[in-house]
C-alpha cells in the first residue's frame, strides 16, 4: 500500500524517502559500545596500548640498568633533608635486584641520549605511513601510529569522532601505565631484560585482533550490521575520500590553521613527554625510592590519564550536541589539557618535600593533560577530512621531535645543574606549551580549508 501511495503521489514518496533517510541517520539506529565502529576503536586502543608499553619500559628499566649511586648524589645535594625511601631502605634497590642483570654507569646527559634515540623510527615513519594508509588502506600499511588515523576517515560519524578517535589513542597512557607497573616488578624479580622480551612477545600475540578484526571501512567489513554500515556511510556521505586526490604540499605549507595544530601538538607532547620519560627517574631520585616502588608510584599518573583521556572525549561530543561550535569545543578542550596541567608541572619541585603532595600533582598534570586528545590532536579531520591520515600522521611526527629534544635537553639540564634541574625542566615545559597553544588559539580553525575542498588543487 506504501508503494502505490508513493506512485500516485511524488509527494509522498519523497517524504517516505526523507523519513527513512533521516532513520538511517539517528544514532538510535545504531548502538553505540556493542557496535563494530566502537569494536575497531577498542582494538586500536590495544594495539596503541602495546606499541606505547614497548616504547615506554625504557623509561622504567633505566633505573635498573644504571648504577645510581654514581650520580645519586648529584640529586641528593638539592634534596638534603627530604625523607629517604619512606616504603624501605634506600639501599634495597641494588641488592634486591638479580645478579645476572648487567649494570652500566651512564650519566644523566647519556640516559637522555637513550631515552631520544627510541623515537627515531616513529617520527621518519609518521607521516609517510599515513600518506600511505589513505591511499591503500591501514590494514594493508600495518604501521599503527600513523596508520590508524585513516580508519576514522571511514569508520568515524561525525558527532562521535572525539569519543572514537579518544578511546583509541587514550591506550596509549594505560601502555604507559601498566609498562611502568610490571616493568619495575618484573625487573626486581627477573632482571630487567625480562621487561623486553615479555613485552615484546606481547605484542606479537596482540597482532592476531589486528589482522583479523580490523577492516579498512564498513563497506569491506564482512560482519558489520547492515543498520550500523547504512548509518556511517550515510553520515560521512559528504566527505570525499582521499585515496584519488594527490596532496596540495604548497598549499599546505602556507596553511596557519595547520601549523597552528603542528606548533601546539608539539608544545604539548613536549610536556607529555616530560611526565612519561622522566616520572619514574624523578620519584626514584629526589625520594631515594626502589624500583618497585617507583613503578608503582609511576603508574597513579597514568592511570588518571587513561581515564579522563576517555572521558574528554565524550566531553567534547557532549558539547557538540548542545550546539557549541566545533572550533570551540576543539580550542576548549586544548585549554583544558594544557593550562592546568603545566602549571602543576611548575609546582612540583617547590613540593619536593612531602613525596604523597608531588606524587598527587604529578597526578593530577598528566591526567588533566589528556583533556586535549579531543582538541587540537584531530583536529586535522575537521579542516582537511580527505588529507587528514597524511595531515594527522604528520603533525604528530612534528609534535614526536620533542620526543628526541626533551631527554636530550633534560638530561644535559640535569648533568649541568643538579640542583635546579628538575625546575628548570618543569619551566622549561611550561614555557614550550603555553607557546604552541597561544599559537594555536590565534590561528586554529575547525572549517574546511579551501585547500581541501572538492576543486582543482595545485599539484606538486
Amino acid at each position: 500500500m506504501m508503494d502505490t501511495m508513493k506512485e500516485l503521489n511524488p509527494t509522498v514518496g519523497k517524504y517516505f524517502q526523507d523519513t527513512q533517510g533521516d532513520e538511517k541517520l539517528s544514532p538510535k539506529k545504531a548502538p553505540s559500545l556493542c557496535s563494530t565502529r566502537y569494536g575497531i576503536a577498542f582494538v586500536t586502543h590495544l594495539c596503541n596500548f602495546v606499541l606505547v608499553a614497548q616504547n615506554v619500559v625504557m623509561n622504567i628499566t633505566m633505573v635498573a640498568m644504571v648504577n645510581s649511586t654514581n650520580h645519586q648524589s648529584q640529586f641528593n645535594d638539592s634534596t638534603e633533608g627530604l625523607p629517604v625511601d619512606p616504603f624501605g631502605d634506600p639501599n634495597d634497590s641494588p641488592k634486591s635486584l638479580p645478579t645476572g642483570a648487567p649494570v652500566y654507569d651512564w650519566s644523566p646527559q647519556i640516559q637522555g641520549i637513550i631515552f631520544s634515540s627510541i623515537n627515531y623510527g616513529m617520527i621518519l615513519t609518521l607521516a609517510p605511513s599515513g600518506y600511505l594508509a589513505g591511499r591503500v588502506g591501514t590494514k594493508r600499511v600495518g604501521a599503527g601510529y600513523g596508520g590508524q588515523f585513516a580508519l576514522w576517515e571511514k569508520w568515524s560519524p561525525p558527532h562521535e569522532r572525539s569519543r572514537l578517535c579518544s578511546i583509541a589513542v587514550s591506550g596509549m597512557m594505560l601502555g604507559s601505565c601498566i609498562a611502568v607497573l610490571l616493568g619495575g616488578l618484573i625487573s626486581q624479580v627477573l632482571g630487567w631484560p625480562f621487561v623486553f622480551y615479555i613485552f615484546g612477545g606481547v605484542g606479537c600475540v596482540c597482532c592476531l585482533p589486528w589482522f583479523v578484526l580490523v577492516y579498512d571501512d564498513p563497506v569491506t567489513h564482512p560482519w558489520i550490521n547492515t543498520v550500523e554500515k547504512d548509518y556511517i556511510t550515510s553520515s560521512l556521505a559528504q566527505q570525499v575520500s582521499s585515496s584519488k586526490q594527490s596532496l596540495p604540499i604548497k598549499a599546505m605549507v602556507r596553511s596557519l590553521p595547520l601549523w597552528s595544530i603542528c606548533f601546539c601538538c608539539f608544545g604539548h607532547q613536549w610536556l607529555l613527554n616530560t611526565m612519561i620519560i622522566y616520572t619514574p627517574t624523578y620519584i626514584s631520585s629526589v625520594f631515594n625510592i626502589n624500583i618497585r616502588d617507583s613503578g608503582f608510584l609511576s603508574t597513579l599518573p597514568f592511570i588518571t590519564a587513561w581515564v579522563i583521556g576517555i572521558l574528554g572525549g565524550y566531553l567534547a561530543d557532549f558539547l557538540l550536541t548542545k550546539s557549541f561550535r566545533l572550533v570551540t569545543v576543539r580550542k576548549v578542550a586544548t585549554v583544558l589539557g594544557s593550562i592546568p596541567s603545566s602549571i602543576l608541572l611548575v609546582v612540583l619541585p617547590y613540593a619536593a618535600s612531602n613525596y604523597i603532595i608531588a606524587v598527587c600533582l604529578l597526578t593530577l598534570s598528566s591526567g588533566l593533560s589528556l583533556l586535549s586528545q579531543p582538541g587540537m590532536y584531530i583536529n586535522a579531520l575537521d579542516i582537511a577530512p580527505r588529507h587528514s591520515s597524511f595531515l594527522m600522521g604528520a603533525s604528530r611526527a612534528f609534535a614526536q621531535i620533542s620526543a628526541v629534544v626533551v631527554p636530550t635537553i633534560s638530561g644535559f639540564l640535569l648533568n649541568q645543574d643538579p640542583e635546579f634541574g628538575w625546575r628548570n625542566i618543569f619551566f622549561l615545559s611550561f614555557a614550550i606549551n603555553a607557546l604552541g597553544l597561544i599559537f594555536y588559539l590565534i590561528f586554529g580553525e575547525a572549517d574546511v580549508q579551501d585547500w581541501a575542498k572538492e576543486r582543482k588543487l595545485t599539484h606538486l
